[in-house]
């Protein structure tokens, strides 16, 4: 079953991905969009058997809900200059909120850093970090020690990328 919200939910805008329960359809729907997300309509509907208006009326909804977040252009990074990712594992001076705000502000503020995680373990965070060469990962990590105070910062650069993805299971939808 699609659609609805759950008792007590607000309106049709303020509804969320937990409040709306997704069926095959949307899985397969979402897909096919995480594939390509400028595949028309009318292909989308058709190989997941629906006319085009209630196709949309899905998307929509998805959109609408929050699960579909955004749709973007993945660049290719050797035709855009940084071919090298680098993995920075951080481990806090501090475990402070204080702190992990400046931290916050500090990854922002370097578009090199794509990817950040908060972790449990030995490592306090991960990083993914994009450059063109090793002279610009330095300009990179010392931007990150001028900034702020860290424990340790373990860098490793990436040999081989052996899976790349954006795309996420849908079958638990």
């Amino acid at each position: 079953m699609t659609g609805g919200t759950k008792t007590g939910q607000g309106s049709r805008s303020q509804r969320t991905a937990e409040s709306i329960t997704f069926d095959s359809i949307d899985q397969r729907i979402l897909d096919i969009l995480q594939r390509d997300c400028e595949a028309p309509i009318t292909s989308i509907s058709e190989e997941v058997g629906l006319s085009p208006t209630p196709c949309w009326r899905r998307i929509k909804r998805m959109e609408e809900a929050g699960l579909i977040k955004g749709r973007v252009a993945l660049v290719d990074q050797k035709r855009a200059n940084v071919p090298m990712t680098i993995f920075i594992g951080v481990t806090a001076s501090r475990h402070e909120i204080s702190w992990l705000n400046h931290f916050r502000e500090l990854i922002e503020d370097i578009p090199e850093i794509t990817e950040a995680y908060r972790l449990t373990g030995t490592v306090d965070y991960i990083l993914k970090v994009v450059v063109p060469d090793v002279a610009t990962y330095d300009r990179v990590y010392k931007q990150m020690i001028e900034r702020l105070e860290f424990n340790q910062i373990n860098s490793m650069i990436s040999m081989e990328e052996l899976k790349f993805t954006t795309a996420i299971p849908t079958r638990y939808l």
